[in-house]
């Protein structure tokens, strides 16, 4: 069964139990696809996430700079990658996620949550960029989301310093294989 994605592109849904045959094909059609596109490697995994990051990092920054004004009532632009990340998880198997680093979450999805995560945090608060796990067939990456001035204004109206602060982006890709952390 096919739906129109965030993006205008054709999309699968999840099956249900009213879903003929052709619509479970489909699906299982998709699981291949994402199975197919999965890395082979945590080095190839590595490099996928770190591309990923940083291009979402960039859109955020941008994004804040030049379409962001919080007296206008838009969404903030954080939220509004939600839906990127909605479509990346449904096409691609590719989890996102924000999670609070150095300053408490607006918003209790991200706390982190996970032991993963809170090993992350805590890696991320002694000034490393990145973090990463491999568990469960899945590359697990957390990359430094700076906070720029703007996110700080609402994050961080109370502070009494300008010191860098920061959020994480949650990453996590199926790997193709079973794949161990000596592949690098």
């Amino acid at each position: 069964m096919s739906a129109l994605s965030a993006f205008g592109v054709a999309q699968s849904q999840p099956p249900t139990s009213s879903d003929s045959p052709s619509d479970r094909q489909e699906t299982d059609s998709i699981a291949t696809q994402i199975n197919k596109n999965a890395p082979d490697t945590v080095v190839e995994a590595r490099g996928r996430a770190r591309i990923l990051h940083e291009t979402l990092h960039g859109a955020l920054q941008v994004m804040h700079r030049d379409f962001f004004r919080e007296d206008e009532g838009l969404n903030i632009p954080s939220r509004s990658l939600e839906d990127v990340f909605s479509e990346l998880a449904t096409s691609y198997g590719v989890e996102l996620q924000w999670i609070a680093v150095d300053l408490k979450a607006m918003n209790v999805d991200n706390e982190p949550s996970s032991d993963f995560e809170k090993e992350a945090v805590r890696v991320l608060k002694t000034g490393q960029d990145e973090f990463e796990s491999i568990a469960d067939n899945r590359y697990r990456f957390v990359g430094k989301i700076r906070l720029s001035a703007i996110c700080l204004s609402c994050h961080a109206s109370a502070r009494s310093s300008n010191d860098t602060r920061a959020a994480g982006l949650v990453i996590s890709m199926p790997l193709k294989k079973e794949v161990t952390t000596t592949d690098d």
